[in-house]
């Protein structure tokens, strides 16, 4: 028994609506499953309407350049302040081993014979 996919038509205007709800939206998935539609036709709409825009506006390129780059640049701050964190942590680790091990290095000076 072979499945038979039944295809929705979607009007631009529940498309255009979807998209702008996305941009809005903080959880996706749910948004999603109001819709009754897949993340990734969602993000298709959103390429595609984001497509249409940049031949009518240039300037909406760029501006969606410059957002995804800083996108990126937050996200690779957030790596280097855990790696900061990181070797912070290790070497206070490190300094109170060192700390804890300091002494003059001599041999204590009790007898082993006991008497």
């Amino acid at each position: 028994m072979s499945r038979v996919r039944v295809y929705r038509k979607f009007s631009e205007t529940f498309r255009a609506m979807a998209v702008l709800r996305l941009r809005e939206s903080d959880n996706v998935a749910a948004l999603c499953r109001e819709l009754g539609i897949s993340r990734q036709l969602l993000y298709q709409w959103r390429e595609r309407l984001d497509a249409e825009q940049a031949k009518l506006d240039p300037a909406a390129v760029t501006e969606r350049q410059l957002r995804q780059e800083i996108w990126k640049l937050k996200q690779s701050l957030a790596e280097k302040t855990l790696e900061v964190d990181f070797f912070k942590g290790a070497l206070e680790k490190i300094e109170a081993l060192r700390r804890s091990s300091r002494g003059s290095g001599a041999t204590a000076s009790t007898s082993k014979s006991g008497k």
